[in-house]
């Protein structure tokens, strides 16, 4: 029996310009579209070692979340720009089946930022 995360047959392409393409050539054709080509702000603020806002990184997500959710896959920004969130979800209930990093790792990141800002607050 296949699974609905593995059986890309059963879906149909998110675009006309995709149809015909295989999963990879569909996210490539995807990133390469949301990623930021040379002299672009965005690849300019990447240059010079400043990551990217959450509001440069939203539009992205959406582009490729569009073509993953028939996939069963999700991306999600975190509080702050440089966490991505990435959901294995059952297609036909919406269940979450996987999530990276799990919600208890986020919360220990949140609960060590806090305390390592009190900690630097405390040295000034």
């Amino acid at each position: 029996m296949t699974s609905p995360l593995y059986d890309a047959t059963s879906v149909s392409p998110v675009s006309p310009a995709l149809q015909g393409l295989s999963l990879r050539q569909q996210v490539e054709r995807v990133l390469d579209t949301a990623l930021p080509t040379a002299g672009s702000a965005l690849a300019q603020t990447e240059s010079s070692q400043v990551p990217p806002s959450r509001d440069e990184l939203v539009e992205p997500i959406q582009r490729i979340n569009e073509v993953m959710r028939h996939y069963g896959v999700q991306f999600e920004l975190g509080e702050e720009a440089s966490r991505i969130v990435t959901r294995i979800v059952d297609r036909e209930s919406g269940d979450v089946i996987r999530q990276i990093p799990a919600e208890e790792v986020l919360r220990v990141a949140e609960r060590l930022g806090e305390v390592s800002g009190r900690l630097l607050s405390l040295e000034a």
